[in-house]
């Protein structure tokens, strides 16, 4: 027996010492600091904190560690798939639903909430449009120790659950429009590699559905609603979408026609949809018979829409915004704007005056909190300021504040912006007025970069020899395109590459072939209609627009 304990002891001091050799190279590596390195109470050495990977070479690792790290998510290890989403993802969210939720119901849009079961009655109804959920569909088929007469589905979209009772609900043209919103979650059962955000069996959203009299009243909400969601990527997250049409091949099954913001992952140059906003035409309302009479008194199926936004987009704002520290947040939608660090409080200063310039700080904060800045004091014991610094950087804090003795002398806070690592001082008497234009700049100077690589890799190509090479050096390309789904299925075949690249949900992603991201509203010059042909070299059609490729999510 005490041979094996002594092994044991050995083994232990053994792997203590390769732990904390692997944290020094680690923190040597990243510059980030270790839980139980210098500057932290030696009881907490249980793990790294600061990412350990670079996002340029190891894209896939970094996201991972970025997101658990940053503390969004965490895993649920008792299935595989699904997530928890920690407070910093929900603060997000519940910024995105208020501000999206303030404007729909502007629109007459009213909030609801149905049942997150449906019966296999109702899903054979919309075959059509169910036929692309079924491999994805989770099934309930026991109660307690009883099997149930009829299975039921958890909802993995909301149409079938919905539609019946817009079908009672709706007799006349005065019931119309009829337009509600929920916010929930639906399970899709993914059989490829899940990632936190991007690709989940689990995930919140909205989904909206109305019906409208007309075919133009329900067109012109379905541009409504998107305009709404390219607002939620560019004036909350900072980041630039594209917003068109999807292909005939793309849109929605069972819809009419559908409406995309599409956005753009510089590290890889992945194009990933955003939100979508589809016009299902009269095909939900012939299935499941929702008629009105119209102002004639004639029998008339209603035009119907759907659309939907889901936590997808924070996985995207973390994609492109993230570095090499860790998170970096847009202003609008992060918990702490500003992060407070006292700092110069010495082993030799006096509690009194200590205590004096902790009274200081704590009016800075209340300066904060006055002139609407989201602030917080990190008066942590037993942490060096430095730790704290790489703490924040890496939960993405939009502005650091550092406020020492000699800050106060001058009558002056230091500043230390995330996005750029740009430093400064404000004057004390101007910190109300200045910090806020300050985050608006940082706001601006985020979307403006973004933007500005996803313009500078969005080329427009009229040489098919090109479109590969393109598409390895990480553009999207708008080419002009026929728009028929047998040219685009034969498109995927020939922009099939030999690179092979790591993707963030860890898959591997080498001779993916690029497909169609939409038809952007924007158009560029140069595309005669009945005189350009496609593109795409067996191809005798004419182009109908420029249509936008890449390989994407």
């Amino acid at each position: 027996m005490e041979e094996v304990q002594e092994q044991s002891k050995n083994a232990l001091k053994k792997a203590q010492k390769q732990a904390k050799a692997a944290a020094a190279k680690a923190e040597k590596a990243t510059n980030v600091p270790i839980v139980g390195g210098k500057g932290q109470k030696k009881d907490d050495s249980k793990e790294i904190i600061g990412i350990t990977v670079s996002k340029e070479g190891h894209f896939a690792q970094w996201y991972q560690d970025v997101v658990i790290k940053a503390e969004l998510v965490e895993y649920y290890h008792e299935i595989s798939g699904f997530y928890i989403l920690r407070p910093g993802a929900m603060y997000i969210w519940n910024e995105i639903r208020a501000w999206f939720q303030e404007r729909i119901a502007a629109m007459g849009v009213e909030e609801t909430s149905f049942p997150m079961f449906l019966s296999s009655k109702s899903l054979e109804k919309e075959k059509e449009h169910v036929e692309g959920f079924a491999p994805e569909l989770a099934w309930v088929t026991k109660a307690g120790d009883k099997d149930l007469e009829i299975p039921v589905a958890v909802r993995p979209t909301s149409e079938a659950v919905m539609y019946p009772y817009y079908a009672k609900w709706i007799r006349s043209h005065r019931d119309l429009p009829l337009r509600l919103n929920q916010w929930n979650s639906v399970v899709r059962w993914e059989a490829k590699q899940t990632t936190p955000f991007l690709r989940a069996r689990e995930f919140l959203w909205q989904e909206g559905h109305t019906a409208h009299l007309t075919e133009q009243l329900a067109e012109t909400e379905v541009l409504q609603i998107l305009d709404l969601y390219a607002g939620v990527y560019e004036q909350l997250l900072a980041v630039p979408v594209v917003k068109g049409r999807k292909t005939e091949a793309e849109k929605f099954a069972g819809g009419y026609w559908t409406s995309t913001c599409e956005g753009y992952i510089p590290t890889n140059g992945r194009g990933i949809q955003g939100a979508t906003s589809h016009a299902l035409g009269q095909n939900f309302s012939k299935m499941f018979e929702i008629t009105v009479e119209d102002h004639d008194k004639n029998k008339v199926h209603v035009w119907q829409n759907s659309w939907g936004l889901s936590t997808r987009v924070i996985g995207v704002m973390v994609m492109i915004h993230g570095d090499d520290k860790g998170l970096v947040l847009p202003p609008r939608v992060s918990k702490y704007q500003a992060i407070l660090i006292p700092v110069g409080l010495t082993a030799k200063m006096s509690a009194e005056d200590k205590a004096a310039h902790m009274k200081k700080v704590d009016g800075l904060y209340d300066d904060l909190k006055k002139a609407g800045v989201r602030s917080h004091v990190d008066d942590r014991e037993g942490y060096t300021p430095g730790f704290k610094f790489a703490d924040w950087e890496l939960k993405g804090v939009p502005l650091r504040l550092e406020f020492g003795p000699k800050d106060a002398a001058n009558s002056v806070v230091s500043y230390a912006r995330r996005d750029t690592g740009a430093k400064g001082t404000i004057p004390i008497a101007g910190l109300a007025t200045e910090v806020p234009k300050l985050l608006d700049t940082i706001q601006s100077d985020m979307y403006n970069k973004a933007d500005e690589a996803y313009k500078s890799h969005r080329l427009v190509l009229t040489d098919w020899d090109k479109v590969v090479p393109a598409l390895d050096a990480r553009n999207v390309v708008l080419i002009p395109f026929c728009e028929v789904e047998a040219c685009e299925d034969r498109i995927k075949e020939l922009t099939k590459s030999e690179n092979v690249e790591v993707g963030p949900d860890g898959q591997k992603m080498p001779s993916m072939g690029m497909k169609s991201l939409c038809i952007p509203f924007d158009q560029p010059e140069g595309l005669v209609k009945g005189e350009t042909k496609c593109l795409m070299p067996e191809c005798k059609a004419l182009a109908k627009s420029w249509t936008m490729f890449g390989r994407s999510y």
